[in-house]
This record gives structure tokens, C-alpha cells and sequence, in this order.
């Protein structure tokens, strides 16, 4: 006997993809990096790919999906140069349209005559900033939290970066998604058997099978969203502030990081007005270094301002190291900045001893490998486990869908089954906008826009 619930039914029937994509501009862009190169790749995308690939080559079209030798030529027939083609069929592509590629040879004026032959085709423009990934987005080919982790993978700095970003990409948040969603399927198809079938054979003890159902979800969905903090921390990179009194030692300790001259050093208090900053890769944690204005009671408008900013970003950051010498004690404002886990650093050492969690001579170098040390434990336990969820819309909806599902446990002993439907509803669609099935047209545009031409 089949469900007759509209509601019902449209949680456990996905909309049906569209066959045909619609008719519409074929795009090309460079996909490799700008620059002399060996090779260069310019990709192409749409309808009118083939059509194109045959007038550039002026030969039979080449097996698709296989690297083929072509001459490209002009409209005059002009040779522009030699290179590697590659067709790829609809529904078999990156973005799901009959697509194809040039592999050039990377001399700038190489690609630009090959794109300036590509603009005057009949249909064909240049692609706008990710336009190629939101087309795959329309055909299906990649969900809305695959694209965000291609995005992550595309600005990786370091090795940490890469593996989170790669186990997005891969569709890991997308099958554990699947997973849950299975689960409050089965749990909401019983919820819904007491509404339909009050008065047949429905068993009435659903209750406790439902409980466990949402209680594994709610589990899974807890320990993510615990996890996520420290995942949008190493996903954005973790900031560290360099504070103290003026001639503290902070830009000399910054520039030892840098291994050049990054800040202007001088005896002089006040010399640094505004916020330096320095991305460093820290046994592969995305570390950003900042140097700040000395902590005092400014003598000029201009200086009060970089002070002001330095306490802004010092709040925020994720961890203060705290600068002091025989020369220059702690600033008052010191106790105002603290937080548990920061560092006090004695600097000058090798003017002589003082107190401090850590001393260092940047003048010799001593002390700052057992710095970055202690630096690295501190901030890989805020990174600590491997969380899926590494972007805030992610975990909002997340957070949705935990919400949902908290009513819907609470109502299982009091509320009526319709309510605990609803509930079940709202949950479904905190998993839907997750990955990107309803309610991302506000965001898609963000989200595109950060890629390049030719993704």
C-alpha cells in the first residue's frame, strides 16, 4: 500500500534532473595559470564546441576523450600554433555540456591569438568569474558543498588545507548527508503510517525505533557541528597576534619569522602604525602573523588609530603572544587582551634573563624553533579531528536541522504525530540546503564569483 501524504512524498522523491541542458552561450576561458608556461590549457564549454574545435583545427573532428595533435588556424587559415585537443561528450564533462580543451603552448602571445580567435565564433564569449562550476552545479554534477570544497582545494597554502579540502571535494559531506537523510526517511515513513493508517493494521509502539532513529542523527550532526569550529578555523588560517609595549621586539620577532626585513625596526617608539601581516605555514597549519602597533598612550592621532586597529585584530585572533623585555614591561591594557592559552615571550635574551612562558633572542635566533613548537601544539588542538563542515552557511543549516530534530524529540512523548511530521520536514530541509538543494540562489553568486575564469 503506497504513502499517500503529499509530504511525505516529496521528501523521499528527489526532483528529477534535467535531460537536456538549455541552450545558451558556449564559454571558453584559460584553465592554467597566466604567465609564460610549457603548456597552457584553454577550455570551452557548451553547444557550439564541437563547431568551434572543428573551424580552429580545419579537420575531422578528433575521438573523443582522446589527447589529439591538431594544428590551430585562424580565420584567414593562418597558423597559430600546435596543439593538444581534447573533446569531451555532454553528460561526460566537467560541467556537463559537450566541452573541449586546447593544450597550447603557454607563450603569452600563443593564448592571446588563440582567445581572440575563440571571441569572434559565432555564440562563444568569455566565461564569467566560476561560470564553468555553476554550470556543473545546473547539471547536476556537483552539489553546492562539493563546489565550496573545490574552492578550498583551489586556495589550499598548506597540507592540512589540502586534505580538508580534498576530503570535500571527494563528496564526503554529501554521503554522510545521504546517510542521515535515509535515516529520518525511515523514521518520518513510520510518523507517517500513524496519521495515514490510524484505523489499520499500522503497528502503534513507533515511537521507540523513531527515538533511536533521530537520536543517531542528532549524534552525527552534534559531533559535526562540534568539529566545525576548528575546521573554518584551519580552512580560513589561524591568526596570531604580536603584542607588547614599544620596542618590545615585535617586529624584530616578526621579520625572524619572515627571514627578511618584512617591518621596520627602529629604537624609536611608534615606528609601526598599522597591521602588518605575515601567512606563514606552520608544520601545515595556515598561520597569519600580525604585527601590531606598540600598546601605549598614543602621542598622535595617526598612532592612537594603528592601536586601536591592533586591539581590534588581537581580540580576534586565535592566539596572543605577549611580548616583553628588560626595556619594555607590560603594557596596562595587557590584562584587557589575556585570554586563556595565550603566551608571554621574553625577548632579548641575550641581554639577560627575565619572566615569561618562552624566551627568545631574535638577534641569534635562540628560542624561536621551541616558539613555533609550542605554537603548533596549541593551535593544532584548536584544529583538532576532521570535520566536514568548514563554512558557515554549511553549518547554519546544519545547526537548522539539529534544531528541527530537538522539537521533533521533544514532541515524541506530548505532540501529535502531525507536528513531529512537520519537525521531521524542517529537517529534511537544514540536510537539502547542506548540500545545496533548495534555498541557494542568495548565495550562489557568492560563492561562484570567488573562482577564476577558467573554473
Amino acid at each position: 500500500m503506497a504513502m499517500t501524504r503529499p509530504g511525505l512524498e516529496k521528501m523521499m522523491t528527489p526532483e528529477p534532473a534535467s535531460l537536456e541542458m538549455p541552450q545558451q552561450d558556449t564559454i571558453f576561458a584559460p584553465a592554467s595559470g597566466a604567465g609564460v608556461a610549457g603548456i597552457s590549457v584553454i577550455r570551452l564549454s557548451g553547444p557550439a564546441s564541437d563547431m568551434v574545435v572543428s573551424r580552429l583545427t580545419q579537420k575531422a573532428l578528433p575521438p573523443l576523450r582522446r589527447a589529439t595533435l591538431r594544428e590551430l588556424r585562424d580565420e584567414a587559415g593562418g597558423l597559430i600554433d600546435q596543439a593538444i585537443v581534447l573533446r569531451f561528450a555532454a553528460g561526460a564533462s566537467y560541467t556537463g555540456e559537450s566541452s573541449a580543451e586546447f593544450h597550447c603552448h603557454g607563450g603569452r602571445a600563443v593564448v592571446a591569438a588563440v582567445l581572440d580567435v575563440l571571441a569572434g565564433q559565432a555564440g562563444c564569449r568569455l566565461a564569467e568569474p566560476g561560470e564553468f562550476t555553476h554550470r556543473a552545479f545546473e547539471a547536476g554534477r556537483l552539489d553546492l558543498a562539493e563546489i565550496e570544497a573545490l574552492g578550498d582545494l583551489l586556495s589550499a597554502e598548506t597540507e592540512l588545507q589540502r586534505r580538508q579540502a580534498v576530503r570535500g571535494v571527494s563528496g564526503a559531506l554529501h554521503r554522510q548527508a545521504e546517510a542521515w537523510r535515509a535515516d529520518l526517511l525511515r523514521a518520518a515513513a513510520l510518523i507517517e503510517a500513524t496519521i495515514d493508517w490510524a484505523d489499520e493494521d499500522v503497528p502503534e509502539a513507533v515511537g521507540p525505533e523513531v527515538a533511536e532513529l533521530l537520536a543517531g542523527v542528532r549524534a552525527g550532526i552534534s559531533r559535526e557541528l562540534s568539529l566545525s569550529d576548528g575546521a573554518e578555523r584551519l580552512r580560513e588560517g589561524f591568526e596570531v597576534a604580536i603584542l607588547g609595549a614599544p620596542n618590545a621586539g615585535k617586529s624584530s620577532l616578526f621579520n625572524a619569522l619572515a627571514g627578511r626585513e618584512a617591518a621596520i625596526t627602529s629604537v624609536r617608539p611608534g615606528t609601526t602604525r598599522d597591521v602588518l601581516e605575515l601567512r606563514y605555514d606552520l608544520a601545515g597549519l595556515p598561520v597569519v602573523f600580525l604585527d601590531t602597533a606598540g600598546l601605549r598612550e598614543a602621542d598622535d592621532e595617526i598612532e592612537a588609530i594603528g592601536i586601536a586597529r591592533a586591539t581590534e585584530r588581537a581580540q580576534a585572533a586565535a592566539l596572543r603572544l605577549f611580548l616583553r623585555s628588560a626595556d619594555a614591561p607590560p603594557p596596562a591594557v595587557e590584562a584587557a587582551l589575556w585570554q586563556p592559552g595565550d603566551l608571554r615571550i621574553w625577548t632579548k635574551a641575550d641581554l639577560g634573563s627575565g619572566p615569561g612562558d618562552i624566551a627568545i633572542s631574535c638577534l641569534h635566533g635562540d628560542g624561536i624553533g621551541k616558539l613555533l613548537e609550542r605554537m603548533k601544539t596549541d593551535l593544532a588542538a584548536q584544529a583538532c579531528g576532521e570535520g566536514l563542515v568548514g563554512h558557515r552557511r554549511q553549518r547554519q543549516a546544519l545547526e537548522d536541522a539539529n534544531d528541527a530534530l530537538v522539537r521533533a524529540e521533544n514532541a515524541l512523548e506530548t505532540a501529535e504525530a502531525e507536528t513531529i511530521a512537520e519537525d521531521l520536514r524542517a529537517a529534511f530541509r537544514g540536510l537539502e540546503r547542506l548540500i545545496g538543494k533548495v534555498g541557494v540562489e542568495d548565495v550562489l553568486g557568492a560563492v561562484f564569483a570567488a573562482f577564476c575564469l577558467g573554473k
